[in-house]
């Protein structure tokens, strides 16, 4: 479904941010791309969906490929129209406007009414929290309501791969796993799913392969199981560390960076 080659990216002609980067999400796929700030996941996400020149960025090696067609060089509504639609980290939803009409921006470039009728019925299934309040302003939905409605706008482009960057940010546990739960639905009714997470635990629990970037490339790949149960990835993103799990502060874990095991 998408591949990506040895990908490079350079911000100003100076800032390399992505050093050779390949990932890829096969059919009927949920993939967790994992790193932590500044690792480079929303630069991956601006080059899949052509927002790297907004940002003063540019594809200097590599390729991007979306069902055998390279999609790198082309600008963003083509990109949408090929069958991508992204979620931006924060929802960033339109907060004077209604939920329905911040539904039909999403569908501008479903130009078939029939079809924007069944992604409509489709959203409104997945989020029964918004679906009571089509009428009502975006801003006075609450933080995980505005993310079902972010997912849900992206939905109405009927997407072939969703990009989801950091669904679970800001969100109470509870809220987390209603998110969860519904990329999984989302991803049983036929969309392909690429997951941009710093929430391991969350991320690796539903996907069919893993991905973890440090320093624009990935140092480590696989069986989100198997990931899970690395001791790198417990000590650095979940916070375990030493005999029987016992959880630190992020603050005492630093040390993974000085001994660089991932990049060896």
């Amino acid at each position: 479904m998408l591949e990506i080659a040895n990908l490079e990216v350079v911000y100003n002609d100076v800032v390399l941010v992505l050093r050779g980067l390949s990932i890829e999400v096969r059919n009927g796929q949920i993939v967790a791309l994992l790193g932590a700030n500044g690792a480079g996941k929303t630069t991956t996400l601006r080059a899949i969906t052509g927002l790297l020149d907004v940002h003063e960025g540019d594809i200097t090696k590599g390729s991007i490929t979306f069902e055998g067609e390279r999609i790198n060089g082309k600008d963003a509504s083509t990109i949408v129209r090929s069958g991508i639609s992204q979620v931006m980290e924060g929802r960033r939803v339109f907060a004077e406007m209604s939920v329905d009409d911040n539904l039909r921006t999403g569908a501008v470039t479903n130009t078939n009414s029939a079809n924007v009728k069944a992604a409509y019925d489709r959203v409104m299934g997945l989020f029964p929290a918004i679906a009571t309040r089509r009428k009502d302003s975006a801003g006075y939905l609450s933080g995980g309501e505005q993310q079902m409605l972010a997912i849900g706008r992206a939905l109405m482009a009927d997407p072939k791969l969703l990009i989801l960057d950091e669904p679970s940010l800001g969100l109470a546990p509870m809220l987390v796993q209603q998110i969860r739960d519904i990329v999984v639905d989302i991803n049983k009714q036929g969309t392909d799913v690429l997951l941009i997470e710093q929430n391991a635990n969350m991320a690796l629990s539903i996907a069919d392969f893993g991905y973890i970037m440090e320093t624009g490339k990935v140092v480590m790949d696989g069986d989100p199981q198997k990931l899970l149960k690395d001791e790198d990835v417990q000590e650095f993103y979940l916070g375990l560390h030493g005999e029987g799990g016992e959880r630190k502060s992020f603050r005492a874990v630093k040390h993974y960076k000085r001994r660089k095991r991932w990049l060896s």
